[in-house]
């Protein structure tokens, strides 16, 4: 009699739903931080600088592209894991 097929472990098939939320906890984290530390870096900037506020938008912009550039290299590095 044949043995019943035990499911493979080692492949990585994205079911497990608890490593989708913390996938998706951590995209937003560090979207969340970079735009924070955007925030307060152009909040030092308009103090020393001077300013009505420039350097904190520009900074927080700044932010958000580098939290959407991490965000991208992540999603990447899980996408070309799965495949594997």
């Amino acid at each position: 009699m044949a043995e019943p097929k035990k499911p493979d472990r080692n492949r990585n098939n994205g079911g497990n739903p608890w490593k989708a939320i913390g996938l998706v906890s951590a995209l937003g984290i560090d979207l969340a931080v970079c735009a924070f530390v955007g925030f307060y870096v152009g909040r030092w900037l308009d103090e020393k600088l001077g300013g009505t506020g420039i350097w904190i938008a520009v900074s927080v912009l700044a932010g958000l592209a580098a939290g959407g550039l991490s965000v991208a290299m992540v999603i990447r590095k899980v996408l070309r894991n799965s495949n594997e």
